[in-house]
């Protein structure tokens, strides 16, 4: 009987994240002032972020150290486990081997407190009062509301307003945590108002509550703003999944032919695959999937240029694939992964060639979760789905073939808030959304010229 569960020891949590920028056989483009269009320095994003976050997001160091405080937190979840998927194997009758690493068993259900921990953790070393943020699907959202709750801080939390009224209990998760949970586009802010007065019915995007959360910490004095995924920062924290997966395929004898992650901002994608790719560059053969939305393919069908991160051109400018930062994505499930953007790490690997990207739509991704939740028994969560998709169909690609082939994908969180979405899909409800070119073209002329 093949072995399922690879369980590592406490012991093996990860004592540094890596950091995979000196790495890159590539210059990383600079980033800009959202108002002088020059390069950004330490100052310009102390009113943000902390000191330290801003030294990491510009380190050049290979490894940086994870603090005690932070390491014995993870101790309350991690490491988690890597399980081989026997049964999917079995049900797809394919000759690949199929692992996933699980990150739903954080006491958010996700893989977001890997950040949120170490983010609250050197805030509240400056001395730092309150945070603020966005949340897309709420598993970002939960994960700081957690955090901030750990090293006693207040937390406000602009949630994208389709999501809000969705998953009704990610918002009860984060009040539940002391967060303060407000729909998104809010009457709170300058930003919220502005877009209300525009269009009252507005979903909201993750580009909306960026701004919001961003006007509101810089307004303060006692606050500091905290991202869930894109900047380097985030995607370092991130690494532990990475790096303790490499140590449990090496206890399942076997090193993966191809690395699979669903892509919104970047970060649970980055988290798996970085250590993998730090194996690429030493000459291992391997090929790394993004997998995206069809209704929000940024890399797919998005222009690699600098854009702004939020609506309201409060952010710096970054260099990604972008769908514009005034682009609304449809109101699929997948509210994780409804980004404009995404990560500058992500955009600089995929647009020098080093990992692939492919888009789905979302009745196909929650017929590849269901088919996972009969075989696994895992409901997985919708962001998740979409890697789930990638890996059947890399199995079945192996089936046609006649070759093995080892996969290995990030189950970054379980679906237990997304019941009615599945539901949705269980009586055909559930539609499909591509990709609107000409509302994104408009969205683009608007993008600065740098």
């Amino acid at each position: 009987m093949s072995q399922v569960k690879f369980l590592l020891d406490e012991s093996k949590i990860p004592k540094d994240w890596y950091n995979i920028i000196p790495d890159l056989p590539f210059p990383l483009p600079p980033v800009y002032h959202p108002v002088t269009l020059q390069p950004v320095s330490p100052e310009d994003l102390a009113p943000i972020f902390p000191m330290e976050l801003i030294k990491q997001e510009v380190s050049t160091e290979r490894y940086i150290e994870i603090p005690e405080e932070v390491r014995k937190i993870y101790k309350l979840w991690r490491p988690t486990p890597l399980f081989r998927a026997v049964n999917l194997e079995k049900y797809l009758d394919t000759p690949a081997h199929i692992y996933y690493k699980y990150e739903g068993v954080s006491p958010p259900g996700s893989h977001k407190p890997n950040t949120a921990v170490a983010q609250a953790f050197y805030n509240k070393l400056e001395g730092v009062k309150r945070l603020t943020t966005e949340t897309g699907a709420g598993q970002w959202g939960s994960a700081l509301a957690m955090a901030c709750n750990f090293f006693k801080l207040e937390c406000k939390v602009y949630m994208v307003k389709v999501s809000y009224y969705q998953k009704p209990y990610r918002r009860s998760l984060m009040e539940i945590w002391g967060a303060k949970v407000v729909p998104s586009p809010s009457p709170d802010t300058e930003a919220g108002r502005k877009i209300l007065e525009q269009d009252p019915e507005s979903p909201g995007s993750l580009g909306v509550a960026i701004s919001e959360a961003v006007e509101d910490a810089v307004k303060r004095d006692d606050t500091k703003y905290s991202l869930g995924s894109v900047l380097n920062h985030v995607l370092l924290h991130q690494t532990v999944i990475g790096e303790e997966a490499l140590l449990q395929m090496e206890m399942a004898g076997e090193f993966p032919d191809v690395v699979i992650g669903c892509v919104g901002g970047g970060s649970n994608f980055a988290g798996l695959s970085f250590p993998f790719i730090r194996e690429k560059f030493k000459g291992k053969k391997i090929r790394v999937v993004a997998v995206e939305p069809e209704s929000c393919p940024s890399l797919t069908k998005g222009v690699y240029t600098y854009d702004y991160g939020d609506v309201a051109k409060m952010t710096p400018l970054l260099k990604m694939y972008t769908l514009g930062h005034n682009f609304i994505p449809p109101a699929i499930h997948a509210g994780g992964l409804r980004y404009h953007g995404m990560a500058p790490l992500v955009s600089a690997l995929y647009h020098n060639g080093y990992i692939e990207a492919v888009a789905y739509p979302q009745t196909k991704v929650f017929e590849a979760g269901v088919i996972f939740a009969r075989t696994e028994g895992i409901v997985p969560a919708p962001e998740s789905t979409h890697a789930i998709r990638a890996a059947i169909d890399e199995a079945l690609d192996a089936k046609e073939k006649g070759e093995k082939r080892v996969i290995l994908f990030n189950l970054s969180g379980h679906g237990f808030f997304d019941l009615s979405a599945y539901d949705q899909y269980l009586s055909g409800k559930l539609e499909d959304y591509f990709y609107p070119k000409d509302k994104v073209e408009e969205a683009l002329k608007e993008l600065p010229k740098i």
